[in-house]
């Protein structure tokens, strides 16, 4: 059965960041992700781990500014020195949270750079964290994102991330999935997750459109959720939603998933 891991940039938005690891364990989660955790010292964001007794599944690496609009520079030529820095922050807040794998955003293509340029220094990024991620016994994982949310992505379809990956090399690079950002861009999840699960690190959901929780679009999770027990998925998923409302009176989709996991998602209480 699914296990489900709450994505505290997104959910628990009612409190500051740092309460949302007590806001994610009162609602049932044992697991969590997050976008960086680098605003706050390790040790503060591993304390609130072990009081809540939550595992830390994921972060990014450092992805430039943020709030500035940069969603990554790993494709960069001009910022090879800043990334090789950013990887080895990570890694070093990776030893404290006790974190497995890390995600490595691509990043816009940069302005005045050809997609061969970017392409060429994304794949040396990738072979050089790749090997420093596998020094210390972590996976790297690479997400697709759509470019109706990111506009200029580079890196925005499975088939583009998966041949990035064999051109890499690395056997502890895989691809994280996103089942809202690959709805966008090109559909076939059953058929993508069927052929490619062996090659999956890490799953994240939202329903599509509005990227909201399952129940409220057009995908059916349930029926992604017995494939995923058929094919013997045992990682975790990524509730990496925007909650319609307040986060914990979201979570109807998940709880009645849990208690009634072969009836259908629409005959389920919202």
């Amino acid at each position: 059965m699914p296990t489900f891991a709450a994505n505290l940039s997104l959910m628990f938005g009612e409190v500051p960041f740092i309460d949302r690891f007590a806001a994610a364990r009162a609602a049932r989660f044992d697991a969590v992700e997050f976008l960086f955790p680098y605003a706050f010292e390790a040790g503060q964001i591993a304390a609130r781990l072990a009081r809540h007794q939550l595992q830390l599944v994921l972060f990014n690496l450092p992805a430039g500014d943020w709030a500035a609009g940069e969603r990554g520079i790993a494709c960069d030529p001009r910022r090879v020195g800043e990334f090789q820095d950013g990887v080895a922050l990570a890694l070093d807040y990776a030893a404290e949270l006790g974190v497995r794998q890390l995600h490595c955003l691509a990043g816009k293509l940069p302005p005045n750079v050809t997609p061969e340029r970017a392409h060429a220094t994304y794949v040396a990024n990738l072979r050089f964290a790749a090997a420093a991620c596998r020094a210390h016994g972590l996976r790297l994982l690479i997400e697709p994102i759509n470019t109706f949310d990111i506009p200029g992505y580079f890196l925005s379809r499975s088939g583009q991330a998966l041949a990035v990956i064999d051109e890499c090399g690395a056997d502890n690079l895989l691809l994280q999935y996103d089942i809202y950002h690959m709805q966008r861009m090109e559909g076939e999840l059953a058929n993508t997750l069927r052929a490619n699960l062996p090659r999956i690190g890490h799953i994240q959901l939202a329903d599509n459109p509005g990227r909201h929780q399952p129940g409220t679009g057009e995908i059916n999770f349930p029926y992604l959720f017995h494939l995923l027990d058929e094919l013997g998925y045992a990682g975790w998923i990524g509730c990496e939603y925007i909650p319609t409302g307040a986060s914990a009176a979201s979570l109807g989709w998940r709880d009645a998933w849990l208690l009634h996991p072969s009836v259908p998602l629409s005959e389920k209480t919202p």
